[in-house]
């Protein structure tokens, strides 16, 4: 029995870790990940940088409200503001913050 929702059929594959675009499943049995993880693993399972920055990141802070000054943040916005040729940029969590907020700015702007 499976406490999920059964919202969608599932293969019945578990994988127990990756490396670059492979998956290995609890059988050892190797797999091209042609998913990405439903596309937000563009860099691969086990990115050598990635795991090494994700560690530095957590053993610092794991997440901080952006009610609060985050230089990082600050950092990255400039830089997307530069490429854009944009005076500012809008960060956001999601698919769902970026689709709400698309649709507020478009009104706005609309009005």
């Amino acid at each position: 029995m499976s406490f999920l929702m059964n919202t969608y059929n599932r293969l019945p594959i578990a994988f127990s870790h990756g490396v670059g675009c492979r998956l290995t499943d609890t059988a050892g049995k190797t797999y091209l990940d042609g998913l990405a993880g439903i596309a937000v693993n563009t860099l691969g399972h086990a990115h050598p940088k990635l795991v090494k920055a994700i560690a530095e990141q957590s053993a610092r802070l794991m997440h901080v409200s952006n009610l609060f000054q985050i230089p990082e943040a600050e950092r990255l916005a400039e830089r997307l503001a530069a490429l854009a040729k944009m005076d500012e940029v809008f960060l956001c969590n999601s698919g769902c913050e970026a689709n709400e907020a698309a649709i507020k700015l478009a009104r706005l702007y609309g009005h």
